[in-house]
């Protein structure tokens, strides 16, 4: 059972033991992730198609982002549509399949060996993705609740599939010759599907429920996420259609404009949403979030000059390294390291104290964890983040060096916090 902030019903939800161990799995990932890009710092002065980049971008697409993403996801849908998850079976099994199947894919780019261990991984994945998404179509079907949240999700969800499908492909036609051409070609496309399909979609389709529910704000605007939907969905139609079917370059601009507009439109949501907001007081893992909103304009940025540079010259590579830097360690990571000391706090607790509430003393979910920790790793995040995306654009090592320094701080520190959540014993408060 969970709390809903804006009227204090009780609505069912996804039991514990589904959901924590993709916290868990998520926040290791994250600090091997770090670890790797603070060894590898070095390699972000290079093309970005080389094996330590591209296994530090898979374990923060798929161990950091993608495996927190699927624990959430089971957690909130039940909010969402009013009903209980259709299988927690089925999320069992999506969470082995891909704490499986990630290693295994992370550690063949590391090597840079595409033969069965990658191919292997590559197919566990696909079948957790799968899996998942099975299990929220039939759960939103069997729903008599309609929501455009849970639509976001959904689509979201599809996206997902098709990405780690195209991603499959890429794999597979090192050996086989798949594809007309080569893997390198088709990067951008398996990028950006998963970048505006997954993440983009579902960060907004969720935190557009979220964020106004934790500020105990009164804004809602159904017509304006049906914009935002569609825009998004549209952009990213259009991309596909330019990659695949024209060379003119110039064109990409069409799916960026769309999305630009997206975003705005989530900007000004949040805006009204803070504004209108019956809690005052924003704590400071609210902060960050509506910090990450800020920042996925950072990404939008570089990837309009990468366009305008492709119109005149070859793309430049530190451009495209700080594109794809600024999306998995920019706005993805903050909106996780925000969102995830506002729920999972209250899963833990809800584990722990829900029996108890009402017949005594309990702690707040926010005291299961450390603010003064929590701080800490906010500021080395900040701090490391604008550091390492300052010296790729000025192909500094020392720099890039120093902000993942900082960066593989911020990791230990979230660990530390999280799993003093995960440890935490019962108290009278």
């Amino acid at each position: 059972m969970i709390t809903n902030s804006n009227n204090n019903n009780l609505v069912n939800t996804t039991t514990h033991k589904v959901v924590l161990p993709f916290y868990i799995y998520a926040a290791l990932a994250f600090l091997v992730a770090a670890l790797l890009l603070f060894t590898s710092s070095h390699t972000f002065s290079q093309h970005y198609f080389q094996p330590q980049i591209l296994a530090i971008t898979h374990t923060m697409a798929l161990g950091w982002g993608t495996m927190i993403i699927l624990g959430s996801s089971h957690q909130l849908l039940p909010i969402l549509i009013e009903r209980e998850l259709y299988s927690n079976t089925l999320a069992y099994v999506t969470f082995a399949l891909g704490a499986a199947g990630i290693p295994m894919l992370v550690w063949s780019f590391y090597t840079f060996n595409m033969q069965w261990p990658a191919q292997l991984g590559a197919l566990l994945i696909n079948g957790a993705v799968l899996l998942y998404l099975i299990n929220i179509a039939t759960s939103i079907a069997k729903s008599r609740h309609e929501n455009i949240h849970a639509v976001f999700v959904l689509t979201a969800g599809i996206w997902l599939f098709i990405t780690t499908l195209v991603g499959s492909f890429l794999i597979f036609n090192f050996t086989y010759n798949l594809l007309p051409g080569d893997s390198l070609h088709y990067l951008s496309l398996h990028a950006h599907v998963g970048i505006a399909g997954w993440f983009l979609l579902l960060i907004i389709g969720v935190g557009s429920k979220l964020i106004p529910m934790f500020l105990i704000s009164k804004y809602s605007n159904a017509k304006i996420l049906g914009w935002i939907f569609v825009l998004l969905n549209s952009g990213l139609l259009a991309f596909v259609f330019i990659f695949l079917f024209t060379e003119l370059k110039f064109l990409y601009l069409i799916p960026v404009a769309l999305i630009a507009i997206a975003l705005f439109l989530f900007g000004y949501y949040c805006r009204k949403s803070y504004h209108m907001r019956i809690r005052k007081q924003v704590d400071e893992q609210m902060k960050i979030s509506l910090l990450s909103a800020a920042m996925m304009l950072v990404p939008l940025i570089f990837l309009v000059a990468i366009i305008i540079f492709l119109l005149f010259s070859p793309v430049n590579q530190l451009l495209v390294l700080a594109y794809g830097f600024t999306i998995f360690f920019g706005w993805l990571t903050a909106i996780i390291l925000g969102m995830t000391f506002k729920t999972l706090p209250f899963i833990v607790w809800n584990k722990i104290y829900h029996a108890k509430a009402g017949l005594g003393k309990t702690p707040n979910p926010k005291d299961l964890f450390s603010s003064g920790i929590f701080n800490c790793m906010s500021l080395s995040y900040l701090v490391g983040f604008l550091c390492f995306t300052g010296g790729i654009l000025m192909a500094d090592n020392l720099i890039t060096k120093t902000g993942a320094g900082l960066l593989l701080c911020c990791a230990f520190l979230y660990n530390a916090n999280v799993f003093k959540i995960l440890f935490h014993k019962e108290s009278a408060g």
